[in-house]
């Protein structure tokens, strides 16, 4: 109750201003931090929780149950700035042989992988080893019939970009569109040089655009 009525402004007239009497308190003692669109009561708990889990997580795991020493050993690999300069690109490429490679960054890919290459088989493992939601979207939770039971919910996934306006809209959309368009080539072509690829950027602009192509359908 004191930090609602400290982010009021009891001096506004709530008949001529009702928002600056319900939040002037608020706007007069915070200010938007230049990273960010918005800052609300929420935001200030993310940025106080995030400071208190760092010291949680610096601490030495002696004695920590399992999955504490997991969250510890997972926050070090991710502050291992050098060893992840180090490792560049493999861990990616590493990832893209496990699910069968990338026809744009694959000399053969024709010849040798798709005989073999089973969509079933890759989508499970995008699921299960990368926790990424290709085409289909499977997941446990409370059955809407009976809350007493957990049921498998099978859906759609979520597309590339946030909605599927971003797909057909013009303006900013389309800008958007236009650069995300540009960051599949870009990660394309680097992929291709680190694995001594022939240089070829007319063939992976046209892959890059059937890709998004049909990504536009997926959306429609």
């Amino acid at each position: 109750a004191a930090r609602i009525i400290q982010n009021m402004d009891p001096t506004a007239d709530p008949c001529k201003d009702f928002y600056q009497y319900a939040c002037g308190g608020w706007l007069n003692r915070h200010v938007i931090p230049e990273t960010s669109s918005r800052y609300s009561i929420f935001d200030i708990l993310r940025d106080e929780l995030e400071i208190i889990l760092k010291g949680v997580l610096e601490t030495s795991d002696q004695g920590d149950r399992e999955a504490f020493r997991k969250a510890k050993i997972l926050y070090k690999s991710c502050m291992n700035e050098s060893l992840i300069e180090q490792r560049d690109s493999l861990p990616l490429l590493e990832a893209l042989t496990t699910v069968g490679d990338w026809p744009v960054a694959s000399a053969d890919w024709n010849k040798t992988k798709e005989p073999n290459w089973s969509m079933e088989e890759k989508l499970s493992i995008m699921n299960s080893r990368f926790n990424k939601r290709v085409l289909i979207d499977m997941f446990v939770w409370n059955d809407d019939r009976d809350s007493s039971r957990h049921i498998i919910y099978i859906d759609q996934p979520s597309l590339g970009m946030p909605s599927r306006d971003y797909y057909f809209n013009g303006g900013n959309y389309q800008r958007v569109r236009e650069a995300y368009l540009q960051f599949m080539i870009t990660i394309a072509k680097m992929i291709r040089e680190d694995k001594n690829m022939s240089k070829d950027d007319s063939f992976v602009q046209e892959e890059m655009a059937k890709v998004m192509e049909l990504e536009t359908e997926i959306a429609n």
